[in-house]
C-alpha cells in the first residue's frame, strides 16, 4: 500500500479502509465523495461526478452492481482492487502517465497486455493466437523487469493472456505478489481454476480474471471442446463462493450473436456472480482464419443497441471493444492507452496485430514505446472521424497497410501466408459495408446529441 499511503497520507488511508469495511454497501455516496476528492485530474473529476449522478437512484440497475460488488467482494480483495484500481492506476497513474508522455514525445499506455506463454491446454477453433509457435514464453525475470519499468512510468494494469496464462499461474502468482500496487488481469479459459488457484486471489488481492465463453453449454463446446463449459460453470462457483473479482471474455461471431445478446445470457452472469463482460467481435487473424464467422455488419450493429440495453437494466459493467469508440476516442492500441508483448517478447499494437519492430528482450520499455510503429499507429488515431469505425485492422485496413509499409514492421505470425496489402484487400468489403451502416448510425447519433443539447439550453 505504500504508493497509495505516499498519495493521500498513511493515516487517512488507513482509516478509509477501516471505514468502507463496515456496511460498505452503506456508504456508497460517501466513497463516491472521497473518490472526488482524490482525483486530481479533470477527467477523472467529471467521470466521478457522472457516476455520483448515476448512483442516486437506489433503485436503479447500477446501484444494485455497486452495492453487490461492495458486499460479496472478500475484504482483501475489495481493499487491495479499490486501492490499486482507482488510487494507482487512474488517480496517480494517469498524471503520471501524461507526464511521462510529453517527456517522451510519444504516449504511455495506460495498460499493457502480455503473454506468458503461447502454449495452452485447449485448442479453440479460430483463435487469434493460434497461429504462434505454441512453445515460446517470456522468462519471469522479463516480466519482472517489465512490470517494475511500468510502474515507474505510471502504468500499473497489466493484463495476462496466452496462449492459456494459468499454465504459468506460480510465476503469475510469484509478479502480483512482488508488485503488490500493481493489478494482473488474466484471459484465461477457465479450464485450471480450482481451490488453489481462487485461495491464492484471495492470499494477493491484487488479481482478477476474464474467462472467456461462446455462450451456453452447446455453443461454447463446439469451438473449445466437449466439457469446457462444465469446467467454466465449476470455477465461477468456485470464484464466486470466495468473494473474488471476476468477469467474463465473449466473441460474438455469426453464429452466437442471439445467444450472446439474450437477457437470459446476461442473466446467467449476474446469477454466477460475474462482475464485467468484455465483448469482442471475431477477428479473422490467427488459426483458421475464416471470413465467414465475422458477425456481419447487421449483427454488429445489433450488439451495440443490446448493450446500450444491458447498461441501462443489468447489475454487470460490460465494455465492447469495437462498438466503444466513441468513449475512447477511437482505437486505444499502438500504445496510445495499451499495446501487446507476446511470449516471443514481439511488441505488437494490438493482441490482433501481429506486426512488430522490436522485441523487449533487447530494449526497455521506453525503448519500445518510442518504436517507429507506435509512432505511426498514434499520428493516425482516430483512424476515421466516424468513431464507430474505430479499427485499422477491420474498419479502416488501409491504415494497417500504410502503417505497416511505413514502419517497416515484419509480421509475427507463424504462418505468414499473406502480405498485410492482402490482407488488406480481403477485408475491404467488410470495412465498405459496415461503413455504410456505421456512418447512417453515427450521423443519426450526431443528430441526437445536437438536439438534446438544444433542448437543454
Amino acid at each position: 500500500m505504500n504508493l497509495a499511503e505516499t498519495y493521500v497520507g498513511e493515516k487517512v488511508l488507513e482509516e478509509g479502509l477501516k471505514f468502507i469495511l463496515r456496511n460498505p454497501e452503506r456508504k456508497i455516496p460517501t466513497l463516491l465523495n472521497i473518490a472526488e476528492k482524490l482525483a486530481r485530474d479533470p477527467h477523472h473529476r467529471e467521470s466521478v461526478a457522472a457516476i455520483k449522478r448515476i448512483l442516486n437512484d437506489k433503485n436503479s440497475n447500477w446501484y444494485k452492481f455497486a452495492h453487490n460488488l461492495l458486499s460479496h467482494t472478500h475484504p482483501n480483495i475489495r481493499q487491495r482492487i479499490a486501492v490499486n484500481f482507482f488510487v494507482n492506476a487512474t488517480f496517480i497513474g494517469v498524471p503520471r502517465q501524461k507526464e511521462n508522455a510529453k517527456k517522451l514525445g510519444v504516449s504511455v499506455p495506460w495498460a499493457i497486455l502480455m503473454d506468458p506463454t503461447e502454449k495452452c491446454n485447449l485448442n479453440c477453433i479460430g483463435c487469434w493466437a493460434g497461429d504462434y509457435q505454441r512453445a515460446k514464453e517470456l522468462d519471469f525475470d522479463t516480466m519482472d523487469r517489465i512490470c517494475t519499468e511500468a510502474e515507474k512510468l505510471g502504468t500499473y494494469f497489466i493484463v495476462l493472456s496466452g496462449g492459456e496464462p494459468t499454465l504459468r499461474r506460480d510465476d503469475i502468482f510469484k509478479l502480483a505478489e512482488k508488485h503488490p500496487d500493481q493489478v494482473f488481469h488474466l484471459f484465461t479459459n477457465g479450464t485450471l481454476i480450482d481451490e488453489k488457484f481462487v485461495n491464492e486471489m484471495v492470499r494477493l488481492g491484487n488479481v482478477t480474471v476474464a474467462i472467456s465463453l461462446e455462450g451456453f453449454e452447446e455453443t461454447t463446446d463446439n469451438r473449445r471442446g466437449k466439457g469446457v463449459f462444465k469446467k467454466v460453470m465449476h470455477a465461477m462457483d468456485l470464484l464466486r463462493e470466495a468473494g473474488t473479482i471476476f468477469g467474463v471474455s465473449v466473441t460474438y461471431a455469426r453464429h452466437n450473436i442471439d445467444e450472446l445478446g439474450s437477457d437470459a445470457f446476461i442473466d446467467m452472469l449476474v446469477e454466477k456472480g460475474a462482475t464485467f463482460a468484455w465483448y469482442f467481435t471475431y477477428i479473422p487473424i490467427g488459426k483458421d482464419v475464416d471470413l465467414s464467422m465475422m458477425a456481419t455488419p447487421e449483427q454488429r450493429a445489433k450488439m451495440y443497441e443490446r448493450i446500450q440495453y444491458f447498461r441501462q437494466t443489468k447489475p454487470i459493467f460490460i465494455v465492447d471493444f469495437w462498438n466503444d469508440g466513441e468513449a475512447s476516442n477511437g482505437c486505444i492500441a499502438g500504445g496510445r492507452r495499451y499495446f501487446h508483448i507476446n511470449a516471443a517478447g514481439e511488441v505488437e499494437p494490438c493482441a490482433f496485430v501481429h506486426y512488430s519492430t522490436c522485441n523487449i528482450k533487447d530494449i526497455s520499455l521506453v525503448e519500445a514505446l518510442q518504436n517507429p510503429l507506435f509512432r505511426a499507429y498514434q499520428k493516425r488515431q482516430p483512424f476515421n472521424t466516424n468513431l464507430r469505425r474505430p479499427c485499422p485492422l477491420i474498419d479502416n485496413p488501409e491504415m494497417l497497410r500504410e502503417i505497416v509499409h511505413e514502419s517497416g514492421a515484419y509480421s509475427t505470425q507463424l504462418q505468414n501466408k499473406e502480405s498485410v496489402d492482402e490482407f488488406a484487400v480481403k477485408l475491404e468489403p467488410y470495412a465498405r459495408e459496415w461503413g455504410a451502416l456505421a456512418d447512417r448510425i453515427w450521423e443519426e447519433h450526431l443528430r441526437q446529441k445536437q438536439y438534446c443539447q438544444c433542448q437543454a439550453q
